[in-house]
């Protein structure tokens, strides 16, 4: 019997999915990150490198919402009290630019602060988790593994930033965890070129050690199949 299941065009190979059993995980998509006068333009980066993955990643929001399928946002932050912050995070970068510290935007990376947010452009609709990640990885110290387990959820339509750091920690223990993993290259982004292109590459090397990578294209013709 032949597969009837769309069949998404990525690297390595093309795979088949079921839109009832993949989930579009959008990460850290967050105002801090991505907007001028945010967290990551005061610390010297280039933000318009991560804006660049917002179009794609919103196309991909609204397709996924008219296909039905699960929807999963992330933020990382920490409680105001930044009792799920560790030491050597606290410790880290000049000591006017840490976490908990006064930022452009409220206090760096504290829920609740207005650069926490996500961006308007792929702001939740009610109904839509967003998980509060203390971590790099969407698994680590939340309830996404209950979420996509009580889904029957199998393949995983990754986006977001950075790529190397936040995705790909996302990515590799997702792979741990059984899911097969889509990364959707144009609406991720980093600060830094040359990482999110080693980053990308690390994921469909050796035959997809961690997992597939595509383009926001792909997955809407291979939405639009089903």
């Amino acid at each position: 019997m032949s597969d009837q299941r769309p069949l998404l065009d990525a690297e390595p190979s093309p795979l088949p999915f079921e839109p009832a059993r993949a989930a579009l995980v959008i990460i850290d998509m967050q105002r801090d990150f991505l907007e001028p006068g945010g967290f990551g333009e005061s610390l010297g980066n280039d933000v318009s490198l991560l804006a660049a993955a917002v179009p794609p990643a919103r196309s991909l929001l609204a397709a996924a919402r008219a296909a039905g399928l699960f929807i999963v946002h992330t933020r990382e932050g920490h409680a105001p009290d930044l009792s799920d912050a560790p030491p050597a995070k606290l410790e880290r970068g000049a000591p006017r630019a840490r976490i908990g510290e006064p930022g452009p935007m409220g206090r760096i990376l504290i829920r609740g602060e207005p650069g926490h947010d996500i961006v308007t452009e792929l702001a939740p609709l009610d109904g839509e988790p967003v998980i509060d990640k203390p971590g790099k990885g969407a698994f680590y110290a939340t309830g996404l593994a209950a979420l996509l387990e009580a889904r029957g959820i199998e393949t995983l339509i990754v986006c977001g930033v950075t790529t190397e750091v936040c995705v790909h920690t996302t990515v590799r223990e997702a792979n741990d965890r059984g899911y097969r993993c889509v990364v959707v290259a144009d609406a991720c982004g980093s600060y830094i070129p040359a990482f999110h292109e080693a980053g990308l590459a690390m994921i469909k090397a050796q035959g997809g050690i961690f997992g597939w990578v595509s383009h926001s294209g792909a997955v809407l013709a291979a939405l639009g199949q089903a």
